[in-house]
C-alpha cells in the first residue's frame, strides 16, 4: 500500500480532520481553515484515507478555524462515514499522514468507518420553559411554593439564606426533572435504534442534551417522534435538533503526533 497525497500538501505542515473511505473526493465547495480558506485534499493508503490542507502561517485557534473545522466534517458526514479528529491536528507533511497515522491504525480505522456507513450524528437538545417549569415546580413542592411566597416583596439583604435555600431547591428538583425527561426521550427513540451518549447540561434550564447515532434513511422518523414529543410537552420544554453531523461524540480520534 502506498500513500496518495493530492494537491500540493507535502510540502510543509498539514492539517488534518479525519478518516473517510479512500474513493471519497473533497467537494468543489469543501473550504478548509485559513484566510483565504486553504484547498481539502486527500492522503490516501489502501482503502482509507485522510482529509488535510495546508496549514496557514499563523497559529490556529479562531473562531472562524473552529468552524471551518467541524462545517467540513459535519458536510462530510452528511455523504460518507468519517472518523473526526480533535480540532488542532498537525502533522509535518503528508507522508507523515501515511506513515504516522494511515499506516499503523489502518485496521481500526476500516473497521470504524465500516460501522459508521449510511451513519451519523444527531444532537437533541431541549430547553424547559422557566415561567412553565417554575410553575410546575411550585406546584409539587410546598416548601419551594412557602419560600417563594415568603420572599415576595421582601427585601434582598434580609433574605439572603431563604433565597438560597429556594435556590437549591430549584436546582435539584430541576436535575431530578432532566433525569426523567431525558430517560422519556431515550425510550421514545428506541423505534429509530440510535446509539446515544448523554451529554452534560450546557444551561441551568436544560431539560434534555442527548447525542443520537442513528442511519441517515431513519432522519424522517427521528424528526417525527421528537415534533410528537414537543406536542405532548405543549410548551413545556423546546426541542431543538442539530445534525447531520460527524460522530464526535462516539468516535472521536485523539489528535495524531506530528
Amino acid at each position: 500500500m502506498t500513500a496518495e497525497p493530492v494537491g500540493d500538501t507535502s510540502a510543509g505542515p498539514v492539517y488534518v480532520y479525519g478518516i473517510v473511505p479512500a474513493d471519497v473526493e473533497p467537494q468543489e465547495h469543501a473550504a478548509g481553515i485559513g484566510e483565504p480558506p486553504s484547498e481539502v485534499t486527500v492522503v490516501r493508503y489502501g482503502d482509507i484515507a485522510a482529509l488535510v490542507s495546508d496549514m496557514p502561517q499563523r497559529p490556529l485557534g479562531t473562531a472562524q478555524d473552529l468552524t471551518a473545522h467541524s462545517e467540513l466534517l459535519d458536510g462530510t458526514a452528511a455523504v460518507s462515514p468519517v472518523l473526526p479528529l480533535r480540532f488542532g491536528a498537525v502533522m509535518s507533511d503528508a507522508e507523515s499522514v501515511e506513515r504516522e497515522l494511515l499506516r499503523p491504525n489502518y485496521d481500526e480505522f476500516r473497521a470504524a468507518l465500516a460501522e459508521l456507513e449510511g451513519r451519523a450524528q444527531f444532537v437533541v437538545k431541549g430547553r424547559y420553559v422557566e415561567e412553565v417549569v417554575l410553575r410546575e415546580l411550585l406546584d409539587e413542592n410546598p416548601e419551594a411554593a412557602r419560600l417563594r411566597e415568603q420572599l415576595r416583596g421582601a427585601p434582598e439583604e434580609t433574605t439572603r439564606d431563604a433565597r438560597m435555600t429556594l435556590g437549591e431547591i430549584i436546582y435539584r428538583s430541576i436535575a431530578d426533572k432532566r433525569a426523567v425527561d431525558t430517560r422519556r426521550v431515550v425510550d421514545t427513540l428506541v423505534a429509530v435504534r440510535p446509539v446515544v451518549a448523554e451529554r452534560p447540561p450546557t444551561h441551568d434550564q436544560d431539560a434534555v442534551h442527548l447525542a443520537v447515532l442513528i442511519d441517515l434513511s431513519q432522519r424522517d422518523e427521528l424528526e417525527e417522534t421528537l415534533t410528537g414529543l414537543s406536542e405532548q410537552w405543549d410548551g413545556r420544554i423546546q426541542l431543538g435538533l442539530l445534525g447531520p453531523m460527524a460522530a464526535y461524540d462516539f468516535v472521536m480520534k485523539r489528535e495524531p503526533e506530528g
